[in-house]
């Protein structure tokens, strides 16, 4: 069973038809592509998904919409209806099973788990080309985040260590039905994989460490990581490679942080 299963779907379905064609500009799907939808609700974008695209797998939980899926599409060879929780469903398989390297991902996240779908889809990234998704807003400035800014944390520096992101344009509410509370937004997130750029060798070291450093949002980089590397030599470090001694993890860029774990490791003191 899932780990959400529980949770209410919270779902909201997109219902503008000026927003659905510009989303469907913005995709620009070829004949080849194979795409998976993830929440596909009554189908609206899963039909217009299959005019352009080669394959799609509509992903829907909801049991009744499923059911809905699955007749309407009846006929179509190119649509697949998939009834499961995207955080249960293992991407690589679906891909090899039509002989696919890599596919594209499409879908309406429902808020409550944005971050465990997004978490979830970094994990199958070398079988993802590009992910576009609709979120709340707010996520969407998160995710696009810049260091220091307000928004900027550790799901940004996350979201940037396994994609490119861009978010494409603001959705009002009134886009939807059941009408949410809050502004959507659509983001762009091209899989650009940081590990070789950045030259990280020991992923699982390097998010320890990044993970520790926004442990306490208030105190600094060397207070977060005092359990971890000793204070002198960090601010030597840091002072090395530019960085303010004084400096909180919000404020660090993703390059700065593979070039703090680097030097610690090549420095005999590597991260606990």
């Amino acid at each position: 069973m899932s780990r959400h299963r529980r949770a209410p779907l919270g779902q909201v379905f997109l219902t503008d038809r000026r927003v659905i064609q510009r989303i469907m500009r913005s995709l620009g799907l070829q004949p080849d592509d194979a795409v998976l939808e993830i929440g596909a609700g009554p189908g609206t974008m899963t039909e217009l998904l299959a005019e352009q695209a080669g394959k799609v797998w509509a992903v829907e939980l909801d049991p009744k919409l499923a059911g809905v899926l699955r007749e309407k599409f009846a006929d179509s060879p190119r649509v697949e209806v998939v009834e499961t929780d995207i955080l249960d469903l293992p991407i690589d398989s679906l891909a090899r099973a039509v002989g696919r390297e890599r596919i594209r991902v499409f879908g309406n996240l429902p808020y409550y788990i944005t971050s465990p779908c997004l978490l979830h889809l970094f994990d199958y990234h070398s079988c993802i080309t590009e992910i576009v998704v609709m979120v709340q807003r707010e996520v969407a400035e998160r995710i696009v985040a810049a260091p220091g800014s307000a928004a900027y944390g550790l799901f940004s520096v996350t979201c940037q260590y396994y994609t490119e992101p861009r978010m494409l344009f603001s959705i009002p509410p009134e886009a939807f039905r059941p009408r949410p509370q809050v502004h959507s937004a659509l983001v762009r997130m091209r899989v650009a994989w940081q590990k070789e750029k950045l030259g990280i060798e020991d992923e699982k070291a390097f998010w320890k460490l990044v993970r520790a450093a926004f442990a306490q949002k208030r105190k600094t980089l060397v207070n977060n990581w005092k359990a971890r590397c000793d204070p002198e030599r960090l601010r030597a470090v840091m002072t090395d490679l530019g960085i303010d001694w004084r400096a909180r993890a919000e404020t660090l860029s993703l390059a700065e942080f593979a070039a703090l774990f680097k030097t610690l490791r090549s420095g005999g003191r590597a991260p606990a």
